[in-house]
């Protein structure tokens, strides 16, 4: 019984731990788009460019010409991406996330 009881404990601090960056950013803090961007987009498009395809680098020309002209068509192509990207859905990146990084895209690359 004691066995069990620890080993509760120990899952509990550690779910807890894991989530804990999620929790405050749930709490209303404003995330930062940048960081969202490091962390889930600059490895594909460093500097707003584009690896896979160069044809389609995150400047407003070439997200205009593919039909990209505000946040929610960012988050949609997140979401849907055509070939050669990934596809991230809400649970890899939350929709709060989504947001700041379209908002980062549209801002810094444009």
């Amino acid at each position: 019984m004691k066995k069990s009881i620890i080993s509760s404990s120990t899952l509990l601090i550690f779910c807890f731990s894991a989530t804990s960056g999620f929790c405050d950013n749930v709490k209303g803090e404003k995330l930062d788009g940048k960081k969202e961007f490091e962390k889930h987009c600059a490895v594909c498009h460093p500097n707003g460019g584009n690896i896979i395809n160069a044809q389609k680098p995150l400047a407003r020309e070439s997200l205009k010409a593919n039909g990209v002209k505000n946040a929610k068509d960012i988050i949609g192509k997140m979401r849907k991406p055509g070939p050669g990207m990934t596809k991230f859905d809400v649970k890899t990146i939350s929709n709060k996330e989504a947001k700041a990084i379209a908002e980062y895209i549209l801002k810094t690359f444009n």
